[in-house]
């Protein structure tokens, strides 16, 4: 593989070409580049100004694939067919993932005995976490190709810090499923700070930052503790939890309504529909919450409530974990709170106020 020089000061590119930078998140994507002139980060957006696409895939039955908004308009319509959250299944092995099969509405199987990996069955297509993961980093690739009209066959992509040698290959195997050299997989908390700029502005410079990033987002929570000097990033600890997230949020507030509406297994075993609406539901109610204090709805027959103090009732045990997190992360680096000069805080989870 040819080595390509990023200069992480200016941001510039030792080589005329494009590189793209891509967030694989567990509820969204997007892409971005270092743009030529400006030397800064661009996030790629479309013409309508949406930058963000739904990490959701759908497969048709004669095997056709949509990824991002069409796909999501499937969730309901077609829950069987309809992966989301692929992410927290890459590198799982089907012991792992099995255990995770009540949060989704398609069918996880065991690939076969003697590799007990995953795979989902989708009608009768079979596809691993990875093929299904390059689905969705095609489907950036190809934004990113319409919109810059060039070739993109070079990236860089962002995981989280608590990301296993299996994770980490997964998601290199799918960009190479994608069309894409991978020239380096980066840890998430490592490239927020880099998007902040910390460590990298001219005063920084042969100074000592002591940083936290507190990375809440739809499927995994890392806390990292860094040190950078002069634009070198030193990861002191790093802990956190794969099974922490938005997508946990979300199915506490639909086992809430559940246990408040009384709906029975049986009826939530025959209507899989039922399910997803609820799930996409108890998103908007946790975004609403965020600048309201109660949230209403009506599906169908089912009226849908939760105040501010039932869902930071709710959603209170999950922020102690994150804290339990953070403190293990300090001992680990032999580090008090006091010794951190900045705290960066990243992931669609950390719009709650409560985690704030």
């Amino acid at each position: 593989m040819a080595k390509i020089g990023i200069n992480l000061s200016t941001g510039s590119l030792q080589k005329d070409e494009i590189i793209v930078g891509i967030d694989l998140g567990t509820t969204n994507s997007l892409i971005a580049i270092v743009h030529p002139e400006t030397k800064k980060p661009v996030v790629l957006k479309e013409f309508n100004g949406s930058s963000i696409v739904p990490s959701v895939i759908h497969v048709e039955k004669n095997g056709q694939v949509t990824v991002g908004d069409l796909a999501k308009m499937h969730l309901e319509l077609e829950p069987e067919r309809t992966v989301f959250s692929i992410k927290r299944l890459m590198g799982k092995s089907y012991q792992e993932a099995a255990a995770l099969q009540n949060l989704f509405s398609y069918n996880i199987v065991a690939d076969n005995i003697e590799s007990a990996l995953v795979k989902i069955k989708l009608g009768d297509l079979f596809f691993t976490p990875t093929e299904l993961s390059s689905l969705i980093l095609k489907s950036l690739k190809e934004r990113a190709e319409h919109i810059l009209k060039t070739p993109v066959n070079k990236a860089v992509i962002t995981v989280p810090a608590y990301f296993n040698d299996e994770q980490r290959q997964a998601t290199r195997d799918a960009g190479k499923l994608a069309g894409l050299e991978v020239l380096r997989i980066i840890n998430e908390p490592t490239a927020a700070s880099l998007a902040y700029g910390i460590g990298l502005q001219n005063e920084s410079m042969g100074k000592n930052e002591t940083v936290a990033v507190y990375d809440l987002g739809g499927g995994t929570f890392d806390i990292s503790i860094l040190s950078i000097t002069d634009g070198i990033f030193e990861v002191l600890s790093t802990n956190g939890d794969t099974y922490l997230g938005g997508d946990d949020i979300d199915t506490l507030i639909v086992q809430h309504w559940i246990n408040q509406l009384g709906i029975d297994a049986k009826t939530l075993e025959s209507d899989k529909p039922i399910m997803q609406t609820l799930r996409l539901k108890a998103e908007t109610a946790k975004i609403h919450l965020s600048t309201s204090e109660f949230f209403s709805d009506v599906v169908g027959d089912l009226t849908l409530e939760l105040s501010i103090k039932d869902f930071e009732g709710l959603v209170t045990p999950m922020v102690e974990r994150t804290i339990n997190c953070c403190k293990q992360a300090l001992s680990d680096a032999g580090l008090k709170k006091s010794d951190i000069n900045n705290v960066v805080m990243v992931g669609g989870s950390t719009r709650v106020p409560l985690v704030k």
